[in-house]
């Protein structure tokens, strides 16, 4: 089939499924949804925690969440009660997720890697008065208790893997009676909390997401029908207490398939775990194409993989070697999924688009003075719809300041073709100020991560007392590459060959690793953090020479 016919014939392809999935009347609640999808899949496997061995089917897990639901009950927790949970990729962790659900009670995820500073701030802001704690993360609970930093008294503290004697409650004992049948102490619905999902905290302190009902139960459809294909075999790699295995988790759910959940992310074994498993769908990161080439490397049966911010030359290299459709998609922790590109559109492959506004979403493009743009121009992207968050929990300044009507300020700087197709531009906030213009950090960034040498890169502004600010780059290369001269070289030349001159960064600095937030972006605020002076240890440009620690040619 021809371009022109098949741009012809997936237009309207997709609006016929949009309008299908905003029509199908949602399930009355997570509750509802569990019970739909054991009656119809009850023996097949849900989830399959293949390192640790944790598989469940689909009336397994019904009758142990119905259980676990009703002895939380009996302990006191009731609807509308925050709980806190901090536990790795472990069975434990969307079983009591969806218990919490079916009382109407108030998951708090909380990353296992926090310390006792930070576990105060997410659960004294999400208000949360009990707290299910894995082994691992119990001495880090105990000393927020014993510092006053949490307010849970030790009855409340629910543990995961730990026979100790401390008074506290052991999860097993509570999750070890399936019941056939549970009825929620007061109704749930579509609007009700479910979620207070904090974001990732690439810069401040994290914030409270209220996500209700509707918004797990809509983005879980949206993502499993918005292709019109069947995915029976997912993979989760990512933490759970970050909200994309929470999603694939509700998406194979509806596609009455299995999830396959790693206990972390790993670009080493990731290959092996989509040949291993048969995944169809997964979250694919980019930067294996930083691996050596292997010859099975496109031995896989992935149909889609969702990719976020890939570089556009490097976006028909990634679908050629691994034989797989890697589409773009974006979505926000506010959000949910807000839009994604057909996989149908193999033509706008390497186009770096996001695509088209998911079902239930609408997408515009505004100036600084919140009237439209025009077509081509660039603004800052504003989402609404139903099912999109509350606001922040406890935090009415910060909702004020993202809402405009019903319209989420993304802080995302878009803009819109002829087509309808939408294209992310960089963070408003991530934007340096050179001279007379501005530099979006991820423009510069897409280019850099084309450098043959280069893995990924990050690239912030530099204080200058004559151009406002200077770009610099920092570069983590691939495997077995060396920090040297000619990397600095061939990245400047890579640079100049695809940004205007004032784009160009003037300093560079190697770095082995970054730091990451809880969904694995880069946490750009903590590189810089505590440094005095950005020029100094940097390969200078302009002037053709690395400077000393005191940011002056040595």
């Amino acid at each position: 089939m021809g371009t022109d016919a098949l741009l012809a014939e997936t237009v309207p392809e997709y609006s016929v499924r949009r309008q299908r999935i905003e029509a199908d009347p949602l399930p009355e609640n997570i509750g509802a949804l569990l019970d739909q999808a054991a009656a119809e899949a009850g023996d097949k496997m849900l989830w399959n925690f293949f390192e640790s061995g944790e598989t469940i089917t689909y009336e397994e897990m019904r009758q142990r969440v119905n259980g676990l639901a009703a002895r939380l009950v009996a302990l006191g927790i009731g609807k509308g009660t925050h709980v806190g949970v901090m536990l790795p990729n472990v069975a434990a962790m969307p079983l009591t997720w969806f218990a919490l659900a079916r009382i109407g009670a108030v998951m708090v995820p909380i990353n296992i890697a926090y310390r006792a500073r930070e576990l105060g701030h997410v659960m004294t802001t999400g208000d949360a008065r009990w707290i299910v704690a894995d082994s691992a993360c119990l001495e880090v609970v105990k000393k927020a208790i014993s510092e006053g930093l949490i307010d849970v008294r030790p009855e409340r503290v629910i543990t995961h893997g730990h026979d100790g004697d401390e008074p506290f409650r052991h999860w097993e004992e509570l999750a070890d009676k399936p019941l056939e049948s549970f009825t929620p102490p007061e109704p749930v619905g579509h609007d009700d909390l479910m979620n207070i999902q904090f974001t990732s905290g690439t810069s401040g302190f994290p914030k409270g997401c209220m996500l209700t009902q509707r918004y797990w139960i809509s983005s879980g459809k949206v993502n499993a029908f918005r292709d019109g294909r069947k995915y029976d075999r997912i993979l989760a790699s990512t933490p759970f207490f970050y909200m994309d295995p929470q999603w694939l988790l509700l998406m194979t759910i509806y596609h009455r398939g299995t999830l396959f959940v790693a206990a972390r992310q790993s670009t080493s074994r990731f290959l092996s775990w989509l040949r291993d498993y048969r995944i169809q769908f997964c979250l694919f990161p980019w930067v294996l194409l930083n691996q050596p080439e292997q010859p099975d490397d496109g031995d896989i049966e992935v149909i889609r993989g969702n990719v976020y911010g890939v570089a556009k030359d490097l976006h028909s290299k990634l679908e050629a070697r691994f034989k797989l459709n890697a589409r773009e998609a974006f979505g926000m922790t506010e959000l949910g999924p807000a839009m994604f590109m057909p996989i149908e559109r193999v033509d706008m492959v390497g186009s770096g688009s996001c695509g088209w506004p998911c079902p239930f979403r609408e997408c515009r493009i505004v100036d600084d003075n919140g009237a439209l743009v025009a077509q081509g121009e660039v603004g800052e992207l504003q989402v609404r719809g139903p099912g999109i968050m509350l606001g922040y929990y406890n935090n009415p300044e910060a909702t004020n300041a993202v809402f405009d009507g019903d319209w989420f300020r993304t802080g995302d700087l878009f803009k819109q073709d002829g087509e309808g197709f939408y294209y992310i531009v960089g963070r408003k906030k991530d934007m340096i100020r050179r001279s007379a213009e501005n530099i979006a950090a991820r423009e510069v960034e897409t280019i850099l991560n084309t450098a043959p040498s280069v893995a990924e890169s990050a690239v912030v502004g530099v204080p200058d007392a004559l151009r406002g600010e200077e770009v610099k780059a920092y570069l983590r290369l691939k495997p077995n590459v060396e920090e040297s001269d000619a990397v600095i070289a061939e990245v400047i030349e890579t640079a100049q060959s695809g940004l205007a001159p004032f784009k160009v960064p003037r300093f560079y600095t190697f770095i082995e690793e970054f730091p990451r937030t809880a969904s694995l972006k880069i946490a750009k605020p903590k590189i810089t953090e505590g440094v005095s002076d950005l020029r100094a240890g940097s390969f200078d440009r302009q002037e053709n020479v690395w400077l000393g620690d005191s940011g002056h040619e040595d």
